[in-house]
C-alpha cells in the first residue's frame, strides 16, 4: 500500500510541476490530444502503461 501512495504522491508532483512551469505548453499538448483520433490516443496511453510497468519494475528489481 505504501508503494501505491508514493506513486500516486510522485504522479501528483510530476504533474504539479508541469502545471507550474509551463501551464501554457499543458493546454497546447491537451488541445493536441483533443485532436488526435481515438486510436492514436489508445496507443499513447498503451505505451505509457508500459514504459510505467518497466519503470516499476526496475526500481522494485533494484530495491
Amino acid at each position: 500500500m505504501g508503494t501505491i501512495i508514493l506513486a500516486l504522491g510522485l504522479v501528483l508532483i510530476f504533474e504539479g510541476f508541469l502545471f507550474v512551469i509551463a501551464p501554457d505548453r499543458v493546454e497546447d499538448l491537451l488541445e493536441h490530444f483533443r485532436q488526435m483520433p481515438v486510436e492514436a490516443r489508445r496507443l499513447v496511453g498503451l505505451i505509457a502503461l508500459t514504459v510505467g510497468l518497466a519503470l516499476i519494475s526496475m526500481a522494485l528489481a533494484l530495491a
